[in-house]
Order: C-alpha cells, then structure tokens, then sequence
C-alpha cells in the first residue's frame, strides 16, 4: 500500500508545520505567522494586539521571502506543506482541508464571480495547477501539475489536464486516456508510471 494512504483526511498532522529549531524554513515560518495572528485575532487585550502585530510583521517578512500569497485570514486546517512556496497564490476565502500539499506556483481562487474552492483532506497539488471558483476537492485527491481545475474532483481521484480531467479513481487501475502517453522533448515516450508520477507531483 502507498504510504501516503496513511496520511489523514481529517485529524491535522501538526508535525507537518513545526519549523525546525535551527533550520531557516522560510514555508514553515510563514505559516506559522498565520497560525500565531489568528490564535491572537479575536482576544481583547495588549498581549492580544502585540502578538497580533508581531504576527503581521512576520507574515509580511515570509510572504516577500517565499514569494507566497497565503492570507493572514484564510482558513487553513493544521498539517498544510509547501515544500517550493514560491508563486502559491491562496484566496482569502478559500477553505483548505488537513494535511494538504501544495507545491510551487499553484493558485486557490476565484473564475470570476462563482466562488471559491473548498479543498478537502490530504489534496495533494502539482506544480503550477490552478484551482478556480466554487469547486470541492475529495479527500486524498491528486491535482497534476498545470492543471486547470473547474468541477468538482471526487474523493480519491488523480486529475490532469486542461481543463483537468479524471485519469484514476482510488484503488483502480489508471484508465485508458492515462496510457495514451505523452512524449519529453527529444520524442520519446514516457512510461504511464513516469507520466502520473511528473503530472502529480510536479517534478
């Protein structure tokens, strides 16, 4: 069985997001500061206000660090990585579920006036995908890389594409349009393992 089956759609792995003790861990850092200014948001008081600016100030220093645009108010359930956070673009409306992954240039956000995604546990996106408008994202879902999202993804299913596309469901084989392989720039063709693997993660 694949070891990310074990990760949970639902109880937040807060492991996920402690920065190191002595490592730079721009990422961690940022979310941290999200973390730290929402803890502070709704208390009254001066401890409430410093740690709230204090958080703000810190945000504001990750976000330019990691190139990122994670809002201080997005709702972001625990165990969220972003291993390369470069160009990830959340809107602040958007829910993202635990355990999630979303790697470089990704975008969470709004097609026009239809709304927000809603990201459900364990979704792992792919490099560069886009995630647009009033869309729900299964439980343990995979988003390829450069995928354009605009319906809905059941849980446990990979998509690609543009517009993205189912090409697994959970505990199936991949289906046909899978194994049409695609070919890298010198003309050869990669195999279907090769292919889901660079479409999902990205690399």
């Amino acid at each position: 069985m694949n070891p990310t089956s074990f990760i949970s759609a639902s109880i937040p792995d807060w492991t996920r997001e402690a920065p190191g003790s002595r490592r730079w861990d721009p990422p961690r850092r940022l979310i941290r500061a999200i973390r730290e200014y929402q803890r502070f948001r709704d208390q009254p008081g001066l401890r409430a206000y410093v740690g709230k600016r204090s958080a703000v100030l810190a945000h504001r220093f990750w976000s330019a660090i990691t190139g990122a645009d994670v809002p201080l108010d997005c709702h972001i359930d625990g165990g969220l990585k972003l291993p390369h956070p470069a160009g990830v673009v959340v809107h602040p409306q958007a829910k993202i579920g635990p355990n999630c992954l979303l790697f470089q240039q990704v975008t969470v956000g709004t097609a026009g006036s239809a709304g927000v995604p809603t990201l459900g546990g364990h979704v792992e996106v792919g490099a560069g995908a886009k995630i647009l408008g009033s869309v729900t994202i299964g439980d343990h879902a995979k988003i390829g890389a450069n995928s354009v999202v605009l319906e809905d993804v059941p849980a446990g299913a990979t998509v690609v594409g543009i517009p993205a596309r189912i090409v697994r469901q959970r505990d199936e084989e991949p289906l046909d349009n899978l194994r049409q392989l695609t070919v890298t720039g010198n003309g050869a063709p990669r195999s279907a393992i090769e292919e889901r693997e660079e479409l999902v993660h990205g690399f």
